[in-house]
């Protein structure tokens, strides 16, 4: 049997924010510790999603504006590969494009930061908490009514400095994020899955190439984690199933342990006044379709008319 040489150089596309940059700079040594022989330089680039601040993900079209200008980049052949945290990356990603691996999955979940309170249930009545997503706000929403819940926009150091000026008493962001910057100190408390469902894929990177690319995907395929990669493709169907992106408040969540995949989902109204959740276990190699079944439970319990009547909103 042949393998195909080693690559002798490669180039990793990358968001230029430090956590964008440190998650390529992982990439980036894993494959030259694989590779030694291999030359592997980022092409750094500002996005859209980057550069629009002052509006919301779900009402300027969601995270895939984290990864247009990187795909672009694989297209034209300035790079080979795009590092992204995976809850950025698309559920529908399609031709030409392919995610070619899932890294191991760090912490998952949702941190609270705060230079006050070491809790939620600290928080006064009216204080203002700050949150990027949906997800976040609607099961905060859920749990505190009588916080006031507002958008928080920027880079993860521009979010720190807009809790430290005091424009929020709190701020939630994926953990993960923190500890890889050595933030670790500033997190509070983090939030169980029970208070706050993860994103799909969070806490995980996946690596972007074009799906022609088989001699790089050979390259790649020793940097995923089959663990990781179940859960992830579980998670990822729910998303799917249901139309999944930045204008719907839905998280998923799954772990794999006995060698059984157990899987959490949850649609809400972004006000918080209504949660469904379900549940579906089985086999990893079952993985999207549970991911399938979950996303029916959640329809059957009325999904189906939050989704449309979100869709209509964003559509107006």
């Amino acid at each position: 049997m042949t393998h195909a040489p080693a690559p002798r150089t490669l180039v990793i596309a990358t968001r230029a924010s430090r956590l964008a940059l440190w998650q390529a700079r992982h990439v980036q040594a894993r494959l030259q510790a694989l590779y030694p022989g291999c030359r592997v330089d980022l092409l750094e680039m500002t996005t859209r999603g980057d550069q629009i601040l002052d509006r919301t993900l779900s009402k300027v079209g969601g995270k895939g504006l984290f990864v247009k200008e990187l795909e672009t980049a694989l297209l034209d052949g300035r790079a080979d590969l795009a590092v992204h945290s995976l809850k950025d990356v698309p559920v529908d990603l399609t031709a030409p494009f392919a995610l070619s691996a899932i890294l191991e999955r760090a912490d998952a979940c949702d941190a609270l930061v705060s230079n006050t309170v070491a809790s939620l249930d600290e928080l006064a009545p009216g204080a203002v908490v700050g949150t990027s997503s949906l997800r976040r706000e609607a099961q905060l929403r859920a749990r505190h009514p009588h916080l006031v819940v507002k958008p928080l926009r920027g880079n993860l150091d521009t979010r720190l400095a807009k809790l430290d000026r005091g424009d929020y008493a709190a701020i939630v962001l994926a953990a993960a994020g923190l500890r890889r910057l050595g933030l670790a100190e500033r997190i509070r408390a983090v939030l169980p899955v029970e208070i706050s469902l993860p994103a799909a894929g969070q806490g995980a990177l996946g690596i972007e190439t074009l799906a022609d690319r088989a001699e790089l995907r050979a390259w790649l395929a020793p940097l995923a984690c089959a663990r990781t990669t179940a859960c992830a493709l579980a998670e990822r169907a729910v998303s799917r199933a249901l139309g999944g992106s930045c204008q719907v408040p839905l998280a998923a969540y799954a772990v794999l342990r006995d060698g059984r995949l157990r899987l959490q989902a949850l649609v809400a109204e972004p006000d918080g006044s209504r949660v469904l959740r379900a549940q579906a276990e089985g086999a990893p190699e079952a993985a999207e379709a549970l991911g399938a079944d979950a996303a029916r439970d959640l329809l059957g319990q009325g999904a189906d008319a939050i989704l449309a009547r979100l869709s209509e909103s964003a559509a107006s």
